[in-house]
């Protein structure tokens, strides 16, 4: 992928993610995308949002299923039954569209 690809990519996700934090109503302190070799991504409990540059080459639904998962996390810092009900709210077919990829997800 080219650096301006990349960019282009970087800069459509968290456009993404803005509109999603909106829609949750949650607020990051921080958005960054950067080389993450085990999960897609993470969320401090300070607020920080960290997205992998592999997650760049995902299609949108497997993207969104991420960026809300992580979103969510800034409202439930667990995967309990509230955690998931919200997935399943505001992603009705959030595991349909993980197919398989669920591994680097939180440790699912």
């Amino acid at each position: 992928m080219s650096r301006k690809t990349s960019f282009n990519k970087a800069m459509a996700l968290k456009e993404n993610v803005g509109k999603w934090a909106t829609r949750i109503g949650v607020h990051p302190n921080r958005v960054q995308i950067q080389r993450m070799t085990k999960k897609w991504a993470s969320c401090s409990t300070g607020g920080r949002i960290c997205f992998s540059t592999d997650l760049l080459k995902e299609d949108r639904a497997f993207q969104e299923v991420v960026i809300v998962h992580e979103l969510l996390h800034l409202r439930v810092p667990n995967h309990g039954k509230l955690f998931k009900s919200m997935m399943n709210a505001y992603l009705p077919h959030w595991e349909t569209a993980v197919n398989g990829r669920v591994t680097r997800m939180c440790g699912y």
